[in-house]
């Protein structure tokens, strides 16, 4: 569930419409009330993620003449403009940076595909920080779910 998740969360267009970031943050919360080991969902997040964005990646990459006129990316432009800004400014370090900025998480992987962004560096981002972000999604439930209050 918690691979699948993060899948659908880092996966152009699905992002869109599946709120996965409030669910996988209540399931840290809820693996820490009921004692669960974080090792293991934080794994699944990981992988889902990275292979989320991996995906997004190879249909930017095998689709980038077209896919701005696909929906729902026809319908919402400024995604793929603001995604490629980022992208442009910050290079490699821009697809990090984009797991954590909402809408743009799986935007950037997508436009780093249609700009045809070399894989090994592109995976190299990508692995990092689908590690930090499933760390930083997961271990705050689990942490505040120890405070007593």
């Amino acid at each position: 569930m918690t691979l699948l998740l993060a899948f659908g969360e880092s996966l152009a267009v699905i992002s869109l419409l599946l709120p996965a970031t409030a669910i996988l943050a209540a399931m840290g919360g809820l693996m820490g009330v009921l004692g669960l080991p974080l090792g293991p969902m934080i794994a699944a997040a990981a992988v889902g993620a990275f292979l989320g964005d991996w995906l997004s990646y190879s249909v930017g990459y095998r689709f980038r003449d077209t896919i701005g006129g696909m929906w729902p990316l026809s319908r919402h432009p400024d995604l793929l403009t603001r995604a490629a800004g980022l992208f442009a400014r910050w290079g490699i370090f821009g697809v990090f940076l984009g797991r954590f900025l909402g809408p743009l998480r799986a935007s950037v992987p997508l436009v780093a595909g249609m700009s045809a962004m070399p894989w090994l560096p592109f995976q190299a981002a990508n692995i990092a920080s689908a590690i930090v972000w499933a760390v930083g999604l997961l271990a705050p439930g689990v942490v505040l779910s120890y405070i007593s209050w």
